[in-house]
């Protein structure tokens, strides 16, 4: 199966100053293309012994410092972030011949900031934050939708955001912007940090 890439191209001269305003431009673009959830990323992950982890989360918001997602804290993921500290995500744009590559540090965010998010969640997803075991072996479906009516019963009014759930942002050390290009010749210019925690930024080509 093979296809060739023609849509677009990325040069040194169409970039933005920053990888921040590259990455808002990028994500409207995939909203205004109608992807399917143009803000899901893959999450990368590692044990500390280097067993490798993969799965798909939502960025929810994002600025200069990072890229952030909510989760349980009792998690895979959130074991192997606060073991490593570090992360990657991708972007998988594929409709519009292009992906987004980060890598970074991974920190949680402050409680404040979980809590504001977690207010603005629907009813019924912040219900089963409280209900899932996220990432734990349950016998079948029942239970969960069990605890699921156990909590609705419980919190009549608003729901408080779990103890053991709440946000991490990666704070990028590189953010790749992969254009598709025609026999193969991809364009890759990757914004790279001087050092961790910099805001100084090198724009280097790679090749494809």
């Amino acid at each position: 199966m093979r296809r060739d890439y023609r849509l677009d191209e990325l040069l040194e001269a169409d970039l933005a100053a920053d990888w921040h305003t590259q990455f808002a431009g990028w994500l409207a673009d995939a909203v205004a293309a109608r992807l399917p959830e143009p803000n899901a990323m893959v999450l990368a992950t590692a044990t500390a012994d280097g067993r490798s982890s993969v799965r798909t989360v939502l960025l929810k918001e994002f600025d200069e410092r990072g890229f952030t997602f909510y989760t349980n804290y009792r998690s895979r993921k959130a074991g192997e972030l606060d073991a490593t500290g570090y992360a990657s995500l991708l972007f998988p744009w594929h409709a519009i011949q292009r992906q987004v590559i980060v890598t970074g540090r991974a920190a949680r965010t402050s409680r404040a900031e979980t809590e504001a998010y977690f207010a603005e969640r629907p009813r019924g997803s912040q219900l089963g934050a409280w209900a899932s075991p996220q990432s734990q072996p349950i016998e079948g479906r029942a239970p969960l939708e069990q605890a699921w009516a156990d909590y609705d019963a419980r919190f009549s009014g608003d729901v408080p955001a779990p103890p053991h759930w709440g946000g991490y942002r990666v704070e990028p050390q590189t953010v790749e912007f992969w254009q598709g290009r025609s026999s193969r010749l991809h364009d890759r210019l990757r914004y790279r940090t001087t050092r961790p925690g910099s805001q100084k930024w090198i724009v280097e080509r790679l090749a494809p």
